[in-house]
């Protein structure tokens, strides 16, 4: 039973993971469009996003290969449900600009 838990709690480590590398993507995308050094901002987000993600894969790892699919497949389901999430916000932002500008022409 012990183990079972563990198994759970490195997959949903996994998804942390995923959630902190891939929504800090999106949030560096959209940030660097109105950013006056956007390469310098998209290269240290990739910094940290991959120094977080690799110490958080070597020490969820533990030399254990279950682990690590384990957490792979956290990190890679988390990716999908970034997607998700942001095609959503996306879409509710477009929305809203479209109703901005409407109300303008007016």
């Amino acid at each position: 039973m012990n183990e079972v838990i563990t198994m759970i709690l490195v997959f949903l480590t996994g998804a942390l993971l995923g959630i902190i590398f891939f929504g800090g993507l999106w949030f560096t995308v959209k940030k660097s469009v109105n950013a006056k050094l956007p390469a310098l901002l998209i290269m240290s987000s990739l910094f940290l996003r991959m120094s977080i993600t690799v110490i958080g894969f070597y020490l969820i790892g533990n030399n254990n290969w279950q682990r690590l699919l384990l957490c792979l497949l956290g990190f890679i389901a988390a990716r999908s449900l970034v997607l998700y999430v942001t095609k959503i916000i996306d879409e509710k932002q477009l929305t809203l600009n479209k109703e901005e500008i409407h109300e303008t022409q007016s």
